[in-house]
């Protein structure tokens, strides 16, 4: 009886047992669960800050140089070109030279059939040395009083005429050598071997272009703020990104009194042949320079009706400026107050923002535009 009752007292106390460690286990899952609820709630909320932060890329502006300027737009020509023509009329026996080529100033361009220039070049120098030994034999003479004056003037006259006739004949036959009468580049060749050609065909013609020339207009009123040597620049929408350096070579003392402009002759160094006679560019007068002043990129730049606005970022927050503009160009612009060198500026995602908006910079832009940034 007594066994009995020590047996069941035993299962009774496995079951409590067994009873109890359940209900702890379960007590720590429960923990756990609210404990993992509590960092994706964390989590959460995280990203959904991060989600309301607008992405925006950046670019910090700083000081450079920027000008004021005329701008006016022209076709490119050259002051260094001739045409070529024939000083004779005969048949074409060889071309020399081709189009895009250089040619030096004298340097032979085509020669003509000069089979009749040559034998009246060797009659005419026989004629000149035989008159030559006459002289000698008569000035010898003349010295010892066995020949007059008369004589001896006759003479003279003789070979004088004897060589003219042969300086004559070389220069015909070399009239058969059509030569370049400036360096520079060939543009046109007009002449086929076996052409005949007149004095007034035109064979060739030649161009420099190692400097070429932009006329333009330029309204009276900016007229005084032009002088010879003058710096420009010039652009050609065929040449993207590349200024070409000029100078105001001359200015014409003479308004047009149709136009109210005044010509302007603007020279430019083209050592690297890119500039083309005919080319259309775009030619910038340069009036005056600020140096060493704030510059802002256009791309920053968000019109509010008429007034200029960026956005500086600053704790994460964009803050909206007026921009007081001074000198631009076609890149920057010029701000003349409340911005400095080192501001982070909006350059990508400013539209549409508005003052103080939270904004996460994914991006910064490299500035091309500045000589010092902070």
């Amino acid at each position: 009886m007594i066994q009995r009752g020590l047996t069941l007292f035993l299962i009774i106390s496995t079951l409590l047992l067994s009873a109890c460690n359940s209900s702890q286990q379960a007590d720590k899952n429960r923990a756990g669960k609210n404990d993992s609820s509590q960092v994706s709630k964390k989590e959460g909320e995280k990203q959904d800050k991060d989600f309301e932060m607008i992405p925006v890329e950046t670019m910090i502006i700083g000081n450079g140089d920027i000008a004021d300027y005329i701008l006016l737009s022209s076709n490119l020509e050259t002051e260094i070109q001739a045409d070529v023509y024939s000083r004779s009329q005969g048949v074409v026996d060889s071309i020399k030279t081709e189009e895009g080529r250089y040619v030096q100033k004298g340097q032979v361009m085509l020669k003509l059939e000069a089979d009749e220039y040559v034998i009246a070049e060797k009659k005419a120098r026989v004629e000149f040395e035989k008159q030559l030994s006459i002289f000698k034999r008569n000035e010898a003479m003349h010295a010892k009083a066995l020949l007059s004056n008369e004589e001896f003037e006759q003479a003279k006259y003789s070979l004088e005429t004897a060589r003219l006739n042969w300086e004559d004949a070389r220069l015909q036959l070399d009239y058969m050598s059509i030569r370049s009468p400036i360096s520079g580049w060939v543009g046109d060749r007009l002449v086929k071997i076996g052409q005949r050609i007149q004095p007034t065909d035109k064979l060739f013609s030649v161009v420099n272009i190692s400097q070429v020339i932009a006329v333009v207009n330029v309204p009276e009123k900016n007229v005084d703020d032009l002088k010879t040597g003058q710096r420009a620049i010039l652009t050609s929408d065929n040449i993207p990104g590349v200024k070409f350096e000029g100078f105001v070579k001359r200015i014409s003392p003479v308004v047009d009194p149709a136009s109210g402009t005044v010509k302007v002759t603007v020279g430019v160094k083209n050592r690297s042949r890119k500039l083309k006679p005919g080319m259309f560019v775009n030619v910038n007068l340069i009036i005056a320079v600020h140096q060493n002043t704030v510059l802002v990129p256009k791309l920053a730049i968000v019109y509010e009706n008429e007034y200029m606005n960026v956005f500086v970022v600053k704790d994460s927050l964009a803050h909206k400026i007026r921009l007081t503009p001074g000198f631009e160009d076609s890149e920057k612009i010029e701000s003349l107050k409340d911005l400095q060198a080192g501001d982070e500026v909006i350059v990508v995602g400013q539209a549409g923002l508005k003052d103080k908006t939270r904004v996460r910079v994914v991006a910064r832009r490299e500035n091309p535009y500045i000589k010092t940034a902070r």
